[in-house]
C-alpha cells in the first residue's frame, strides 16, 4: 500500500508506517536539514524540500496511474495563520486546509493526521469548536473521520507523550462498527523506562562523544535488542559542553527536580547583573527525571529540558532519539544545535517533533487490518 508524507519532518511517521507495511513513495518536507535525515534513511522515498503552499500539482511528482492508499502528516500546531488579520484558531485559514487540499486531490483510501491534545480545546474568535470545524471539512471531502488521543508509552515507546490522532476513511469504505484505532499494546506497569531505553548507551560526561561509535556493552533487555537491529553502532551520541557552572547546578538537581528546585546559589541569574537571581520561572528547564519511569514528553526544545537521569549533562540525540523509538540505525543530518540566525531545524528539534515510531506502528497496523476488512465486507 502506498502512501504520501505530508509536513514529514525527519520521517518519524514515515518509519512507524514503513514498519506496519507500508511503502512512502513521496514525503514533503520544507525544512533542509530534516528533509536530509529524511533522504538519508528513506533512500526509495522521492522527497520534496519545499512549502506545501508552493506546490500546485501534486501529481507532478507522482508516476503516472499510481494508486495512492493513503495521506498522513502533522500539519505545524504553532500558529494556525498563514498571513494577516485571519483568526489564528479557524483551521481554514492555516497549514490545515494544505493538508486537506491534497487529500481532496488524491482522494486516497485513508488519511492520518496528527497533532497535539491542545487542539482539541481550541476555539476560533467565533467561539467555534475547532475541531468540530476539522471535521467538517473533511466531511465535506467525502471522508468519515475519528479522532482519539492517543499516549505513546501504551505502545512501547518509554515515554509518556500524548498526541491526537485524526483517522479518516472514504466513505465508502467506512465501518462504523469496527474501531479504527489501535488497542493498548502495554499495561503502565509495564511501561518501558528511560532506563530501559538508554542505560546500554557509553555514558559520556559533558563534552564528550563522537559521532560514529562502537557499543559500549551487550543489549540488556528487548527494547535495547530492538533498538540495535539493523546497526552495529551507535550515531549521534555526542554530549554538549556545559560550563562548570551549569554542571554544578545539574548536579544540585534530584531525579524528579527540575530548576526550579535548585538553591538558591544555583538558581538562575539576571542578564548583565549576575549578582541578581532572575524573577522568571523555570519549572520546565532542567528537569531531571526518574531513571525507572518512562520520559516525560521529548519536545522540540527537549535538549534544555532534561537532565540526564544519572549523568550532569543534557541528553545526547541518540539518547532522545532512543527515547522517541528511533532505532539505532536512523542517522540524524544537520548540526546538533543552532544559532538564533539559523533557520533550519537541528538534530534536537528533528528528534522532539516527530511521531514515535512504534506508535506510528501501531496506528499503521490498525488501519491495515481496517482496510483488508472493509474490502472483504464490501
Amino acid at each position: 500500500m502506498k502512501l504520501i508524507d505530508l509536513f514529514a519532518g525527519c520521517g518519524g511517521l514515515s518509519t512507524g508506517f514503513e514498519m506496519g507495511g507500508f511503502e512512502v513513495v513521496l514525503a514533503i518536507e520544507k525544512d533542509l536539514w530534516a528533509s536530509e535525515t529524511y533522504k538519508f534513511n528513506h533512500p526509495d522515498t522521492k522527497v520534496i524540500t519545499a512549502d506545501l503552499t508552493s506546490i500546485s500539482d501534486i501529481n507532478s511528482y507522482l508516476e503516472p496511474n499510481i494508486e495512492i492508499d493513503g495521506i498522513i502528516g502533522g500539519p505545524p500546531c504553532q500558529g494556525f495563520s498563514l498571513s494577516g488579520n485571519r483568526d489564528k484558531n479557524d483551521p481554514r485559514n492555516s497549514l490545515f486546509m494544505e493538508f486537506v487540499r491534497f487529500v481532496k486531490t488524491i482522494k486516497p483510501k485513508f488519511f492520518v493526521m496528527e497533532n497535539v491534545p491542545g487542539l482539541l480545546s481550541m476555539k476560533t474568535s467565533k467561539n467555534e469548536n475547532v475541531v468540530e470545524l476539522i471535521l467538517s471539512e473533511f466531511k465535506k471531502a467525502g471522508y468519515n473521520t475519528s479522532y482519539k488521543i492517543l499516549n505513546a508509552a501504551d505502545f512501547g515507546v518509554p515515554q509518556t507523550r500524548k498526541r491526537v490522532l485524526f483517522i479518516g476513511l472514504l466513505d465508502e469504505l467506512c465501518t462504523p462498527f469496527i474501531d479504527r484505532f489501535p488497542e493498548v499494546q502495554i499495561q503502565k506497569d509495564d511501561y518501558v523506562s528511560i532506563g530501559d531505553a538508554i542505560l546500554d548507551l557509553r555514558p559520556i560526561q559533558s563534552g564528550e562523544g563522537v559521532d560514529d561509535d562502537k557499543y559500549f556493552t551487550e543489549p540488556l533487555n528487548d527494547y535495547q535488542k530492538w533498538a540495535r537491529m539493523n546497526s552495529s553502532r551507535v550515531y549521534n551520541h555526542i554530549a554538549m559542553r556545559h560550563t562548570k557552572r551549569l554542571i554544578e547546578r545539574f548536579a544540585t538537581i534530584k531525579q524528579g527536580q527540575s530548576l526550579a528546585d535548585v538553591e538558591e546559589k544555583h538558581m538562575m541569574r539576571k542578564r548583565g547583573d549576575a549578582s541578581k537571581i532572575s524573577g522568571k520561572t523555570y519549572s520546565q528547564n532542567n528537569m531531571r527525571p526518574f531513571i525507572d519511569k518512562p520520559s516525560p514528553t521529548i519536545a522540540a526544545s527537549f535538549q534544555g529540558n532534561f537532565i540526564h537521569p544519572l549523568i550532569n549533562r543534557n541528553y545526547t540525540a541518540r539518547e532522545a532519539a532512543r527515547l522517541q523509538s528511533f532505532p539505532d540505525s536512523y542517522i540524524f543530518k544537520g548540526k546538533r544545535t543552532t544559532m538564533s540566525w539559523e533557520k533550519h531545524l537541528s538534530q534536537y528539534q528533528q528528534i522532539g517533533n516527530a511521531v514515535p515510531p512504534l506508535l506510528a506502528k501501531a496506528v499503521a497496523t490498525k488501519i491495515k487490518k481496517i482496510l483488508t476488512l472493509s474490502k472483504d465486507i464490501k
